[in-house]
């Protein structure tokens, strides 16, 4: 476990792609208890489960892009089609030895596990939302933009766990200092910023191009990308409680990208209906 910042991005890089990566507890026991009984496996049910933990799902993909070949001209962008050009044999031999986000972080102080964990269920609520939006906006394929937005904050999680107190600082620093930017916080702490670990893994992994398009928001102008990085915002924002005030402006541009109102984007969260002045657009 690392208690400093390393000296540059190379290093981290090397430091992510040269370990064995954590996944959930959940991921591995239900690994094993499928590993148990192959014959049975379901290989959607399979894609499934990996599609709830980004540490799984980017170790797969990182596995079956030099498995392709030259045959197949296209890259693999999803789970399903990772897992069938695998086979579920060599797959469950391939990922046979793994081990736990909640058992490296242990060590660290129920604090530290706490804040890599609330970090994974926000990537996991921002698949989610991205995923109901793409099917709501027909996209072309929805399991593209749901693993794009449960991988856009990868390296925020990987920090976490390999140098959880990088992570409990960071998260002191922008508590103690509300109105900073947190890429302005990362800059400060680690020199440079996650985005920047981010697209030295996706390169070093060799990730599908597309993918790598859809976790920037650099392309934000496309509307998959919007997609993704509203998703993003909305489970950031709504992290820990749906007063935070830059909420209004998400509600207003999600409803711009599926063609409904605020109101009605507020109705499909599930949350209580605004006052009839804010509703109307008045200052309250």
């Amino acid at each position: 476990m690392l208690d400093h910042a390393l000296p540059d991005i190379d290093s981290w890089t090397l430091l992510f792609s040269n370990n064995g990566l954590p996944v959930l507890r959940i991921t591995k026991r239900r690994l094993d208890e499928m590993r148990a009984d192959l014959d049975r496996v379901d290989a959607r049910e399979l894609a499934h489960l990996i599609l709830q933990d980004p540490i799984m799902t980017v170790r797969v993909l990182a596995y079956i892009q030099p498995l392709r070949g030259r045959a197949l001209q296209r890259d693999i962008t999803t789970i399903a089609s990772a897992v069938m050009m695998a086979g579920i044999e060599p797959f469950f031999h391939r990922f046979s030895e793994l081990f736990t986000v909640e058992d490296q972080v242990r060590e660290a102080g129920p604090q530290a596990l706490l804040g890599v964990l609330q970090v994974i269920r926000r990537a996991q609520r921002a698949a989610d939302y991205a995923q109901e939006w793409a099917i709501w906006r027909h996209d072309i394929n929805m399991e593209e933009v749901r693993i794009a937005a449960l991988l856009h904050d990868l390296a925020e999680i990987l920090v976490w766990c390999s140098a959880p107190k990088l992570g409990l600082a960071l998260q002191e620093k922008l508590k103690t200092h509300p109105g900073m930017r947190s890429a302005d916080a990362q800059q400060q702490l680690l020199g440079f910023t996650f985005l920047d670990i981010q697209r030295e893994l996706c390169r070093v992994w060799h990730l599908p191009e597309l993918l790598r398009t859809l976790i920037d928001d650099d392309n934000a102008d496309q509307p998959r990308v919007k997609n993704v990085a509203l998703a993003v915002r909305l489970a950031r924002h709504s992290s820990h409680d749906w007063d935070d005030p830059a909420l209004p402006d998400d509600y207003a541009e999600i409803g711009e990208l599926l063609h409904i109102t605020p109101e009605a984007v507020r109705q499909r969260l599930g949350l209580a209906p605004m006052p009839a002045r804010e509703a109307d657009g008045q200052e309250p």
